[in-house]
């Protein structure tokens, strides 16, 4: 690993938890952060830190250092992005090597109806997270952007030097702010910049309002499961330990001085092989050992019909995307059953 100390914010999220597990394994020292909102079940996001060894009576405190007692070189704090006297001591205080921002405000349909929290997350959390890394000489910010800013691109797959100009979604626009505050800073200031666009993640420990709990759940309860767009979707699933790897991988290959191009660079990171949403639910239908009941609705606002990630970019540094989806639903439904 390039960092020996690296701040991994959103460290109680799907892909932050998973991020800061590999990296401790691998010998890293990880401050992890995360404010903990409600907008999904909080007890999941203590019972990923719980993995990582923090209990949740010392998670929940704010601006307050808890420790591992899994890890030695793992420690959390709760906090807001957008506080802006704590972040900026926090990086006084720990001399972080790299930065992975992977906390932001979460969920496409969320973000009509609640648009000031991703404003306050997304969009002042990015800056101040900017302005840190600027005033205390981060070697590298990784950022997760997402596939959302390619909004209804009709050309597939997406590439990394499409137009991202027409975003359907508030989510997809501070995605899109966030690539752009990015890029500025890089220019200015010469701070490594690397967003990473990720496509459909699942796995164990995901996000209950993403697709595959919310039919889990449904199928096992024997409730119907909503399917958008009368099925006809396609989405570029992607497996977290894959992503993992793909974030790590991004982190050890800052941008490097191009003529007067800036320190800046984004990725795709996906499978790179779209799967029909009838075939994602017919794989968690076999290895839940039940059929689903399926309502078919309309598409719903600020969603899409299709993602498909053209990943040779981020390949070419050693990325795969290695885990098919029937290993990959086969684990995600061993961990569903047992959680």
């Amino acid at each position: 690993m390039k960092y020996k100390k690296v701040l991994v914010t959103g460290a109680a999220g799907f892909i932050g938890f998973h991020l800061s597990k590999t990296l401790v394994d691998q010998g890293v020292e990880v401050v992890g952060l995360d404010n903990i909102n409600d907008y999904y079940d909080i007890n999941l996001k203590y019972a990923r830190l719980a993995e990582l060894g923090v209990k949740q009576e010392e998670a929940e405190s704010w601006k307050q250092e808890a420790k591992s007692s899994k890890y030695p070189n793992f420690r959390f704090v709760r906090l807001n992005l957008e506080d802006r006297e704590a972040l900026p001591e926090l990086f006084e205080r720990e001399k972080f090597d790299a930065v992975v921002n992977l906390a932001a405000q979460a969920g496409v349909r969320y973000s009509l109806e609640n648009p000031m929290a991703y404003v306050d997350s997304n969009v002042v959390g990015f800056v101040n997270i900017l302005e840190c890394c600027r005033h205390h000489q981060i070697g590298h910010l990784v950022y997760a952007s997402s596939s959302s800013v390619y909004g209804e691109n009709g050309k597939v797959p997406f590439s990394e030097d499409d137009r991202v100009d027409y975003p359907v979604s508030l989510y997809a626009a501070t995605k899109k702010a966030n690539e752009l505050m990015a890029h500025t800073y890089s220019h200015l200031y010469k701070i490594p910049t690397s967003g990473l666009r990720f496509f459909t993640v699942y796995g164990p420990w995901g996000r209950p309002d993403m697709a595959p709990i919310l039919f889990a759940s449904a199928i096992t309860e024997d409730r119907p499961i909503k399917v958008f767009n009368n099925g006809d979707m396609s989405r570029d699933f992607t497996y977290i330990d894959d992503i993992v790897q793909g974030i790590i991988i991004t982190l050890n290959n800052p941008p490097v001085k191009e003529k007067e191009q800036p320190l800046y660079q984004v990725f795709n990171i996906g499978n790179g092989s779209p799967v029909l949403l009838m075939e994602f639910i017919e794989t968690l239908e076999q290895n839940l050992g039940k059929v689903a009941e399926k309502n078919m609705l309309p598409m719903q606002p600020g969603d899409v019909p299709r993602t498909w990630a053209d990943t040779k970019h981020l390949n070419a540094l050693g990325y795969q995307s290695a885990t098919p989806i029937q290993e990959g639903v086969k684990r995600f439904v061993k961990w569903f059953k047992g959680y």
